[in-house]
């Protein structure tokens, strides 16, 4: 029997087969960007971040934060229990209605974490006898609601709808139900599922689809409904939509929407929601706020949409790798190993650009990037300039080794 060691000991082995090294050279994460901007601009110098989620440059909106103020005054700071048990405010029904609506949809219901909005929803409706069909570039929180469940997974290649389809075809007979998870768009690498022809296999072989549509709300198709908008196919024919209200939406949480026996259902026994506190009304009162705007200031999508376009052709003529990335609300530039990302983030820092590198977690580990969020705020300026030092950028032999904190 081997020894038993300390947590601690446990917690510094696994940390540093995590990668703990790469922060000998500096550490280019949780940066205090408030603190990194306000410095910045007191002393005359840029701070332009393309590591937040603000695809439509909604965050610091008045009517939001109005809305927000409004609600933290007559209503209080939390939600203060479970909806189940607790009861809710008005604004959790009003933003779940809206929700519905625009995506056009019968019900939704939120949830305090996006993240766990897919934990809990895909461990919750599979059981022993199911099956659950996941993309290998799937998010965490999709491979983790597929560990928590105990429905058998299967993992068919990215994108690969033959794969899948053969692999439907090998197995379906063997389960009760099966459910395919796919995203709307992927976070890491800026493309989209074949919505049209997830439909089709679905309905071939008698399964159930989730799209995780966290990315692409306000982001794909012409009034951001999504990925259904943005592939042209009727959203009744998808079973569950899951997003969140962190992105797009400037706030935090989750949601999950469908037909309406479905959400009844999962209201009265979800774990995720039931044993959960409900929506702060303050982030409730901001994500409605934010819902409203995007579909009454519509140009703010089309911007969007021209400002990652503008991202990569700038990238492409500056012989930058983009990836498979579509053009829309995320774009990755990759790179050949880990080291030069980080030169090449630190480098951005150095110029006042904020990107921090993807290594290690979250990506394939002969897939480093630098992963841009693009925004309706950013301005061509920003966008060619950011491009432009990465095209100019120093070898990693002539890059110094600096930290955020040093470089700020």
């Amino acid at each position: 029997m081997q020894k038993t060691h300390s947590l601690a000991d446990y917690a510094t082995k696994r940390f540093r087969l995590a990668g703990k090294a790469y922060l000998d050279l500096g550490d280019p994460f949780f940066a205090p960007i408030d603190t990194l901007r306000r410095e910045a601009e007191l002393n005359g110098r840029r701070f332009v971040s393309f590591a937040n989620y603000d695809y439509l440059g909604l965050a610091s909106h008045p009517s939001i934060v109005a809305a927000a103020a409004t609600a933290m005054n007559t209503l209080g700071i939390g939600a203060l229990g479970s909806r189940l048990v607790g009861g809710e405010r008005s604004s959790h029904h009003n933003l779940e209605t809206g929700l519905a609506k625009f995506l056009g949809v019968e019900e939704a219901l939120t949830l305090v974490s996006g993240y766990l909005t897919n934990v809990t929803t895909i461990s919750h409706i599979l059981g022993s006898h199911d099956a659950l069909f996941i993309d290998e570039l799937s998010h965490n929180s999709i491979v983790s609601g597929a560990k928590s469940t105990t429905a058998e997974t299967i993992v068919f290649r990215h994108n690969d709808l033959d794969h899948l389809d053969f692999l439907l075809r090998e197995k379906r007979a063997n389960y009760r139900n099966t459910l395919i998870v796919a995203e709307g768009l992927y976070s890491m690498d800026g493309d989209v599922a074949d919505l049209a022809g997830l439909v089709s296999l679905k309905e071939r072989h008698k399964a159930w689809l989730l799209i995780d549509e966290a990315h692409s709300i306000g982001v794909l198709g012409n009034e951001g409904r999504g990925l259904w908008e943005h592939a042209g196919v009727d959203p009744q024919q998808i079973d569950l939509i899951i997003g969140t209200l962190s992105k797009t939406l400037v706030s935090c949480g989750g949601f999950v929407a469908g037909k309406q026996p479905v959400i009844n259902w999962l209201r009265y026994t979800l774990p995720g929601f039931v044993y959960s506190v409900g929506l702060s009304p303050v982030i409730s009162a901001a994500a409605e706020t934010a819902l409203q705007l995007m579909q009454e200031e519509t140009w703010r999508i089309e911007r969007l949409r021209h400002n990652a376009e503008l991202f990569i052709d700038f990238a492409h003529d500056a012989g930058l790798d983009t990836g498979p990335a579509i053009g829309r609300g995320v774009v990755p530039i990759l790179f050949s190993d880990s080291l030069e990302t980080l030169a090449a983030s630190s480098h951005l820092m150095d110029n006042g650009y904020y990107v921090p590198p993807i290594i290690q977690i979250g990506v394939p580990k002969d897939q480093p990037r630098l992963r841009f969020f693009i925004s309706a705020k950013h301005t061509e300026a920003e966008i060619r300039g950011v491009t432009e030092l990465l095209a100019k950028r120093p070898t990693q032999r002539e890059a110094p080794a600096r930290s955020l904190s040093a470089a700020s």
